[in-house]
């Protein structure tokens, strides 16, 4: 960045497995999320936080304005898959949904974020994903149409 410039860019980045398959396993979840935090800092955003489930992914990010949203979520996404895929840390073919959900905060929400996506297994022992992402639109007043939304086949965590 040039010298003078100065940002503070919060995002978080929510996006699903294929399918919504349970396939992101307690026992390869933490090297996938610290796999992606790696990305992330390699594109030279700060990567905060980056937890979720066996179905979906939660990042928290300092955003680096040089690199637009959805060029990060592109190369996370792309990145990701092709090392879940060449370690073979899922039986089958491993790919993430279509899509993401982008939203902005405040440094004064970064605490409260981080420790809803912190303790993302406790949280969804009370809503499911989809209720949180429908959630998440609605919270923030983002115009949705139901079609264009992740394909939940059914109301599991």
């Amino acid at each position: 960045m040039k010298p003078g410039t100065f940002t503070q860019i919060y995002v978080q980045l929510v996006f699903a497995v294929q399918n919504r398959e349970a396939v992101l396993t307690k026992d390869i979840r933490i090297r996938v999320f610290e796999y992606m935090s790696g990305i992330i800092t390699n594109m030279k955003h700060k990567s905060i936080i980056v937890n979720g489930t066996s179905n979906h992914v939660h990042i928290l990010i300092g955003l680096n304005p040089a690199t637009s949203v959805s060029d990060t979520v592109h190369d996370v996404k792309r990145s990701s898959s092709l090392f879940i895929n060449n370690e073979k840390l899922c039986f089958g073919r491993f790919s993430w949904q279509e899509g993401y959900g982008g939203f902005s905060y405040s440094h004064s929400q970064i605490a409260d974020i981080y420790n809803y996506i912190k303790n993302q297994k406790l949280h969804h022992q009370k809503k499911t994903f989809q209720q949180e992402y429908t959630d998440y639109l609605n919270d923030n007043e983002m115009e949705f149409d139901q079609q264009f939304l992740f394909d939940f086949l059914e109301d599991s965590v």
